[in-house]
């Protein structure tokens, strides 16, 4: 019942997007005066006087008849670009008897001859013109042609690449993505020299007007795919998007879950592995964090190291992370239901030991458990915001003297600060799936503490048919576990050798192909045998 009415309000909500209030704005179609004098009103009017907003008005090689100006958004371009390789040749490096006499001929001498910019377009709408200058490009008007030139100029400063925060490796890449969307763009390039190596750019946000691109290999990826993609990102209608986050929140299968249907990734080479296997990226402005569809659950539970070390070592972390999550999950419910419910499951000395422990706690398990959750969680937030070296400080002095207190003090019993230790620990393993534990940990709780253990089993039965129902842009959540497919269960909760990953997931490239046949590594003893 859930689940159908976020469907209808999703209805409702994609056909008030598309109503015709929602129509671009006429300024768009808005021409460009034929005099500089009315250009430079214009503009002015249109960005309410605003001060960063330069304009250079000159004539060109001192011509009155042949005026310009450039218009520019001061701290978003380069001056040396402007000074040396717009204004400067216009000025002096003009040969009078050269200039057309057509105003068009104008244009096509001035791009073809003067202008040493490595990226110029020509527009014929004030509207493009101001939208270029605004992402850090210089507009160049010339009086009485009714068009400006866009130049290329953008010199912004720039957050050096570094580690990235929220995946570190042991072995690997380690070099993370940054807010400038053509850095991230050229890192994915660096990982994959393919020309059908394709990105799309589009700009979402009314006010903020955010250059996005979507990244896929041409040939690789599948249209039906693409197609979807496209056309999630062009209904959005919203004033600003700041971070991918935003763009995940639009474009995810299902608002009302609690587990991510859309990916993200910090790492080119993560990045660059997923664009490999025929999914799809997108690129956002601003922001390190790229997302990458369709995304499914067992990804959560993957690392990018994961295809630097033995497949051996690697299996065995990805089941020690299963192993994690199913603890911090499982861990405060399991415990509140038994000490609640089933003490007959509890041996009898450890039932004395716990029972002995928790003489004179004034709490119920699920009061005493919800509390110490609840503790621990603030105090994750807290060293999370808090500058670093402070911040670690107070998770570990803060975590030691609030337990040993509220134990000495009777508030809980030992045991309970042991399984909310682990719980805490075990949650770590998988980062990814943190949002989600921490929720579903929760659910079962309140149902263990209600039902016991027919009340943990029920959540569980829940939370495993919730998702299977899940999908990710037409791709089953569960896959390659439901539906069952040995092929790809090469790489789900074991990680084969890679010469032996011949094929990419099912169905999710138009070239399912990894190579043509298994080859075996070349110091093998088969090889040596054969002489090879």
């Amino acid at each position: 019942m859930f689940s159908f009415l976020l469907r209808k309000a999703g209805y409702w909500f994609a056909k008030r997007q598309q109503s015709p209030q929602q129509s671009e704005p006429e300024e768009q179609h808005e021409g460009i005066p034929q005099a500089i004098k009315d250009v430079v009103e214009t503009i002015k009017q249109s960005t309410a006087e605003s001060k960063d907003i330069v304009v250079r008005e000159f004539y060109i090689d001192g011509d009155v008849d042949v005026d310009a100006a450039a218009v520019y958004v001061d701290g978003l371009v380069d001056t040396d670009i402007i000074n040396d390789d717009i204004i400067k040749p216009l000025l002096y490096k003009v040969r009078h008897d050269a200039i057309p006499k057509k105003k068009d001929g104008i244009l096509e001498y001035l791009q073809k001859c003067l202008l040493s910019v490595d990226e110029i377009k020509l527009v014929d709408s004030l509207y493009d013109a101001i939208d270029g200058m605004l992402m850090g490009d210089t507009a160049l008007f010339i009086g009485g042609t009714g068009k400006a030139f866009v130049i290329n100029t953008k010199g912004w400063q720039n957050r050096s690449i570094s580690e990235p925060s929220s995946e570190s490796v042991i072995r690997g890449p380690r070099e993370s993505f940054v807010e400038n969307m053509r850095f991230n763009t050229a890192m994915i390039r660096r990982k994959i020299k393919n020309p059908a190596l394709t990105f799309e750019q589009m700009v979402i946000g009314r006010r903020t007007r955010t250059p996005i691109s979507i990244v896929y290999i041409d040939g690789l990826a599948k249209k039906e795919l693409l197609d979807e993609v496209k056309k999630r990102l062009k209904a959005i209608r919203t004033d600003s998007i700041l971070e991918s986050g935003y763009i995940e929140q639009y474009i995810e299968d299902a608002p009302g879950s609690i587990f991510a249907t859309v990916g993200f990734t910090e790492k080119p080479d993560v990045a660059a592995a997923k664009i490999l296997e025929g999914r799809v990226a997108i690129v956002v402005d601003g922001t390190p964090f790229v997302l990458t569809v369709p995304y499914l659950f067992v990804e959560g539970f993957q690392s990018a190291e994961d295809y630097y070390f033995r497949p051996f070592y690697t299996t065995l972390i990805r089941i020690i992370r299963v192993i994690g999550f199913s603890i911090t999950v499982l861990a405060p419910a399991f415990y509140v239901s038994v000490t609640t419910f089933h003490q007959e499951l509890i041996p009898t000395s450890l039932l004395i030991t716990m029972a002995r422990s928790r003489e004179g706690v004034p709490f119920p398990a699920f009061l005493e458990s919800l509390l110490m959750i609840v503790v621990f969680e603030i105090i994750r937030e807290a060293g999370v915001r808090l500058p670093r070296p402070v911040g670690q400080a107070l998770s570990i002095v803060g975590a030691l003297v609030i337990g040993e207190s509220a134990v000495s003090a009777g508030l809980i019993g030992a045991p309970m600060v042991i399984v909310v230790a682990i719980t805490a620990i075990s949650g770590f393993l998988v980062p990814t799936q943190n949002n989600s534990a921490v929720v579903l940990r929760l659910i079962l709780l309140v149902l263990s503490a209600m039902f016991g253990g027919f009340g943990l089993t029920l959540g569980l039965l829940g939370a495993l048919v919730h998702l299977s129902a899940l999908e990710s842009f037409g791709y089953s959540y569960l896959s390659p576990t439901a539906p069952f497919n040995l092929n790809d269960s090469k790489d789900a909760m074991i990680r084969a050798p890679l010469w032996i990953m011949l094929t990419r997931p099912k169905g999710m490239a138009d070239d399912q192909q990894r190579k043509d046949y298994m080859v075996p590594p070349v110091g093998s003893d088969k090889n040596k045998k054969e002489g090879t």
